[in-house]
């Protein structure tokens, strides 16, 4: 019992120092900032430049940018997660069906059942993609 105690209690202590130690990561999003006046327009030039704008989409270019840049990821990391996991599949099938041709039809009906499943992995990260390129939700 007293260890039950003791463990949930570390457990409690450690999960609490992880959650500061989290809330202290995120950052408020900075607030606009009028041009001071009587500075010359070169070094306002200079000032904007050195100091990129916030990352928000009062002009509305930001979101559907960095949701192009999702969409790419998105059907990236399918395709190339499906890709990869097509790519053992058969190498697998084909190491089994050399080692026991007898059970080769139920291995080639496993393996495009499995086939199957993992394209339609792929066919998911299409979908995203094509919902944050043309039906955006993050858009007004």
């Amino acid at each position: 019992m007293a260890r039950s105690m003791a463990l949930t209690g570390a457990v409690l202590l450690a999960g609490s120092a992880l959650l500061l130690t989290l809330s202290s990561a995120f950052v408020a999003a900075p607030q606009k900032v009028s041009a001071p006046a009587g500075l010359p327009t070169a070094a306002l030039s200079a000032a904007a430049l050195a100091t990129p704008q916030m990352a928000h989409a009062d002009d509305g270019v930001w979101i559907p940018a960095l949701s192009a840049v999702g969409a790419g990821f998105a059907i990236g990391l399918a395709a190339i997660g499906s890709g990869v996991g097509q790519g053992i599949a058969s190498g697998r099938c084909i190491d089994g069906i050399s080692r026991q041709p007898e059970v080769a039809d139920d291995l080639r009906g496993v393996l495009l059942l499995s086939l199957a499943f993992m394209e339609s992995l792929t066919i998911y990260g299409l979908v995203i993609a094509l919902v944050l390129l043309f039906a955006n939700p993050l858009i007004k």
